[in-house]
């Protein structure tokens, strides 16, 4: 099972890689941090598990084995029904975790090209800089026939976090430090797929209302996940006191709840794409239709005349 990986497809060694956005050891730091107590603060991991499971379980196919990666791998792997019909499967994360897994980078697998039928990013792609390295990483581990699932935060997720912090901090300081990650848009998914060369692409977004008694119960499920910013170039420290409370009333005042605490909109991605097959369906080629959009639409006109 386990191999030096090759180039994954589309990506030449030595390609040039653009600067991290996020800062690796900051983290694995954070996350490692938040481990022990990382279960009263899953919520949103298992909601993403159980997505997964329920995707897997619409497949009418066996999954001979299957690579579970990310946060949410043991979340994931746990929620299986055998309905889910995954025979074996290797756990992994870019920090040590549940008994078994195994630690590795997400855009360097020790794992050996088309050892996998099914591969599972779990709440992982938010935080890797190199997206596409990644997915490509999936794809090389891949048999013919296997499937990706990936499930990740998207665009719109903390955006009411991010407005609160830009507004408090401008008007205290004069000035804007990123706090927040960016998130990848349901419209770049399938572009993604197809460049890490993914067959039949989809991408879906499943947006998530939250509500909160205040914004410090937030910030004590982001920390408790492993989930506050790590971005490279982002602010050092904690914020100034008086820009926390600046952010803090900036929230209440601007999202209130409907149960009179505050609102937080989370989305998550889901990725789905398939390593390409001779046995899947194809387009047809332009121009090899037999029968013209026009023809078509008169012959069910007159259909229902008749």
């Amino acid at each position: 099972m386990l191999s030096p990986p090759s180039s994954p497809p589309g990506f030449p060694p030595g390609a040039p890689k653009a600067p991290p956005i996020f800062s690796v050891n900051a983290r694995h730091h954070k996350r490692v941090r938040a481990a022990a107590g990382f279960a009263d603060h899953d919520f949103l991991h298992r909601h993403a598990a159980q997505d997964v499971v329920d995707r897997l379980e619409t497949v009418l196919k066996r999954f001979e084995h299957g690579v579970f990666y990310g946060p949410g791998a043991a979340l994931t792997h746990g929620a299986l029904t055998d309905a889910a019909n995954v025979a074996t499967a290797t756990l992994m994360d870019e920090i040590p975790g549940p008994t078994g897994s195994m630690v590795a980078a997400p855009d360097a697998l020790p794992l050996a090209d088309q050892s996998a039928d099914l591969f599972i990013s779990a709440m992982a792609l938010h935080a890797t800089s190199d997206i596409p390295a990644a997915l490509g990483e999936a794809r090389r581990v891949l048999k013919p026939d296997g499937l990706l699932i990936a499930v990740f935060p998207g665009e719109r997720t903390l955006h009411e976090l991010r407005t609160a912090l830009q507004t408090a901090e401008a008007a205290v300081t004069g000035k804007v430090a990123p706090r927040i990650a960016p998130f990848v848009a349901v419209k770049d998914g399938g572009a993604l797929l197809q460049r890490a060369g993914f067959a039949l692409p989809v991408a879906d977004v499943m947006r998530i209302p939250i509500e909160y008694e205040n914004p410090m119960r937030l910030f004590a499920d982001l920390r408790g996940a492993g989930e506050t910013s790590h971005l490279a170039a982002g602010a050092k420290g904690a914020l100034r006191r008086d820009v926390l409370a600046k952010a803090l009333d900036t929230y209440t005042h601007r999202y209130p709840g409907a149960q009179g605490g505050i609102h937080v909109t989370v989305e998550l991605i889901t990725l789905t794409g398939w390593a390409p097959d001779q046995s899947q369906p194809k387009p047809l080629k332009p121009g090899s239709a037999k029968t013209s959009m026009i023809d078509a639409i008169k012959g069910a006109k007159s259909g229902d005349r008749a």
